[in-house]
């Protein structure tokens, strides 16, 4: 088993259950010295993709969950890391319960551009099932993003 701390739409835990059906959640809790961004806009998407970076000013919230072997391989699967388009971290997460080490996965790839309109709201929606704090989710609604037709909201 690995703990993992999921910042985008893997916070829900529906959405969770489906993609590591055998990994219980752990927890909630946040993220210290780093802060939820995108990039990857021109990967083919409808937008750019959620990871995190550096930052010693910001935190993220996470979701916690103890993951299986095999479903650690499916979510690396899932995530792209066979294909380089996430890479897999060690970072230390901080929960009610202590400080833990857990597993993310980050864009390997440059910083910038604009999310859609429909992800951010998965995100968004995905933040407020995991417990996340009011603020945190009006914030990730309230950022910019791109509208369906491709340009900026």
């Amino acid at each position: 088993m690995v703990l993992y701390a999921a910042y985008a739409s893997n916070m829900d835990p529906t959405q969770m259950s489906r993609r590591a059906p055998h990994s219980p959640p752990a927890g909630s809790g946040w993220l210290p010295g780093w802060r939820l961004t995108f990039g990857g806009e021109e990967l083919g998407w409808d937008g750019a993709l959620a990871t995190i970076v550096e930052d010693p000013t910001a935190a993220v919230f996470v979701m916690l969950y103890d993951v299986t072997d095999t479903d650690a391989q499916a979510l690396e699967e899932w995530e792209g890391v066979d294909i380089g388009l996430y890479r897999r971290l060690r970072v230390r997460v901080h929960s009610l319960t202590g400080e833990h080490s857990a597993r993310v996965y980050v864009l390997d790839g440059y910083e910038g551009g604009l999310p859609s309109t429909r992800y951010l709201g998965i995100l968004a929606e995905a933040a407020e099932r995991a417990g996340a704090p009011q603020d945190y989710v009006e914030a990730l609604r309230a950022r910019p993003a791109r509208s369906p037709a491709g340009d900026p909201r």
